[in-house]
């Protein structure tokens, strides 16, 4: 993270592998995915603290709206799909704002990006609330980030219907497992 540097462009940081420098523009992600054969392309977008200012998330919506648009342009004619992303921190008015924006582009399904990163769990599952609502009912509603059992089943009951999450990956690997108990 200290390597990261967030510009109009994209995202430059080191590679952890590495060390090489990449530039990830949102042209680039999008080349990446389709390489790939990805199922489901994500936009490019900027993930702020869900504890930040204001005015950081704001510039961060901002910039992730003006990369989903090209995002958008640079699939071209894939048939893969593509999702826009809503940010905003916790603030309500921000992911209205989001949402408005991110909707009125042409895409397969929405995400709530930004979420899982500092906040306390009831603010998640407020601002996942509120935002889900926001969100076309005929498209896919996507969490990102989330996965222990009961925060898939909270954020079902608050309008979402994907998820995904490095946690029951990371903890199988250490041999944990989710049981009823």
């Amino acid at each position: 993270a200290r390597f990261l540097k967030i510009a109009e462009e994209g995202a430059t940081f080191r590679s952890y592998v590495d060390g090489k420098t990449i530039a990830l523009t949102p042209e680039r992600s999008i080349e990446m995915q389709r390489a790939n054969n990805s199922d489901i392309m994500m936009v490019l977008d900027q993930c702020v603290a869900s504890t930040c200012s204001h005015e950081v998330a704001y510039e961060a919506m901002m910039r992730t709206y003006r990369w989903a648009a090209r995002s958008l342009a640079a699939r071209g004619d894939s048939p893969q799909a593509l999702f826009g992303i809503v940010q905003g921190a916790c603030f309500q008015d921000l992911r209205r704002t989001s949402a408005e924006q991110i909707t009125s582009l042409p895409f397969d399904g929405y995400a709530l990006g930004g979420l899982a990163v500092g906040e306390e769990k009831h603010e998640r599952e407020d601002t996942t609330e509120f935002a889900a609502a926001l969100l076309p009912r005929d498209k896919p509603r996507y969490l990102m980030g989330v996965g222990t059992p009961i925060d898939l089943l909270e954020a079902v009951a608050r309008g979402v219907d994907m998820f995904d999450c490095i946690l029951p990956t990371s903890l199988g690997t250490q041999g944990v497992g989710y049981t009823a108990r």
